[in-house]
C-alpha cells in the first residue's frame, strides 16, 4: 500500500504539481481577486528571507500591505528585506531574527510582538527537512521542532491577538507529500525505525494539515487555511532534495508561482467565502487523501497530537525569559 500510494502521488505530481499544472490551472484564476489594496493589515511570514516565504512576502508589499519577516539567518534577512524594500517601495517591512525550531525563542518573539504590533495574518511558512536524525539543543527531533512544535506555538501564541483582529487569518504551507503519510501520533519524533527525512517531512506536512483542521473548529472568528504550492523551484527543494531537483528542475515552478495560493489565501475575499480548515492547491480546496489511501486518522489520534503539542508548548513557555 505504501508502494501504492507513493507512485500515485508521484503521477498526480507530474500531472498537477509542476510548471505545467499551474499555467493550466491558472487559466481559471480571477486576477481581481488579487489586485487589492492591504495598506493597514498587517501580516507576519515566517522562512520569509527566500522562496515562498519571501516571494508571498514581496507580493503583499507591493499591495501595501504591513510585513513582519521572521527569519532565522540575519544577514540573509536583512538582504531579503532590502530587496523587498526596493522593489516595491513599502518601508512598512519588519524583520524579527527567531530559529523557528527553537521553542523558547518562538514564545519569548511571540510575547514581545503581541505587546508592541497589531497582526491581521500568519502566514506559517518557514520549515525545514533534515534527512539525517538531528536534535535540537532542547533534545527535539529538528524537522518535528519546526516544521510541527514551531508552527503550533507560533499559532497559538498569536491566536488573541488575531482574534482581535478583524478578517483575521491563518494559512499554512504544506506539501503534497503529506497524501503518502497517515497521523503518526505514537512516534512523533521519528527515533523508532530507520529515519527517512523525505517521510519524516511528510509526516510533519500531514500533522500541520490535521492542525489546521483543529484549529478551525475551536477558533470561529478566524479563517484557517493549509495549501500545498506544487513542485517550485525553491533553495529549500535544491538542498534538500537534490536527486529530485535534478530529475525535475526544467518542471518545476517558479517561486512566484508556488506562492501564488498562499498570497490569494492572504488578501483575496474570495478565499473566506469557503470554509475554515480546507486544504488548498492552485487557489480551490482539493481532498487530503488519495483514493483507496490508507491515511485517515481516527478522532482519538488528532486529538492526542493537540494534546501533546499543547504539552510542548507549555513546558518551554514555563521557562521563557519575558
Amino acid at each position: 500500500m505504501s508502494w501504492y500510494r507513493n507512485t500515485v502521488w508521484f503521477v498526480k505530481g507530474l500531472r498537477e504539481y509542476t510548471r505545467g499544472g499551474y499555467e493550466s490551472a491558472s487559466k481559471r484564476f480571477n486576477a481581481a481577486d488579487v489586485e487589492v489594496d492591504v495598506a493597514g493589515r498587517s501580516f507576519l511570514v515566517t522562512g520569509a528571507n527566500s522562496g515562498i516565504g519571501k516571494a508571498t512576502a514581496k507580493e503583499i508589499a507591493r499591495r501595501g500591505g504591513t510585513v513582519h519577516l521572521v527569519c532565522r539567518n540575519k544577514e540573509r534577512a536583512e538582504v531579503a528585506k532590502e530587496e523587498i524594500v526596493t522593489e516595491t517601495g513599502n518601508q512598512n517591512i519588519f524583520l524579527h531574527i527567531v530559529d523557528m525550531s527553537n521553542p523558547k525563542e518562538i514564545w519569548k518573539f511571540a510575547v514581545k510582538f503581541q505587546n508592541e504590533h497589531k497582526l491581521n495574518v500568519l502566514i506559517n511558512n518557514a520549515g525545514c527537512m533534515v534527512n539525517n536524525r538531528e536534535l535540537t539543543e532542547e533534545g527535539l527531533e529538528k524537522n518535528f521542532a519546526t516544521n510541527t512544535l514551531g508552527t503550533y506555538i507560533m499559532t497559538t501564541a498569536l491566536l488573541p491577538l488575531l482574534e482581535k483582529a478583524a478578517d483575521a487569518r491563518v494559512i499554512t504551507v504544506s506539501s503534497g507529500g503529506m497524501l503518502v503519510q497517515k497521523l503518526n501520533v505514537s512516534d512523533l519524533q521519528s527515533g523508532n525505525g530507520p529515519f527517512d527525512g523525505t517521510m519524516v517531512y511528510a509526516q510533519n506536512k500531514r500533522q500541520q494539515v490535521v492542525l489546521t483542521e483543529q484549529w478551525a473548529k475551536a477558533h470561529r472568528n478566524i479563517h484557517f487555511s493549509v495549501m500545498h504550492p506544487g513542485w517550485a523551484d525553491t533553495p529549500a527543494v535544491r538542498s534538500s532534495m537534490p536527486d529530485f531537483y535534478e530529475r525535475m528542475k526544467n518542471s518545476l515552478r517558479t517561486e512566484a508561482q508556488g506562492a501564488d495560493t498562499v498570497l490569494w489565501l492572504a488578501v483575496s475575499a474570495e478565499a473566506t467565502k469557503l470554509p475554515s480548515g480546507l486544504f488548498f492547491q492552485d487557489r480551490q480546496p482539493v481532498p487530503t487523501h488519495l483514493p483507496l489511501a490508507w491515511t485517515h486518522s481516527a478522532p482519538e489520534d488528532e486529538e492526542k497530537l493537540m494534546e501533546v503539542l499543547e504539552e510542548f508548548s507549555q513546558k518551554f513557555k514555563s521557562v521563557s525569559p519575558g
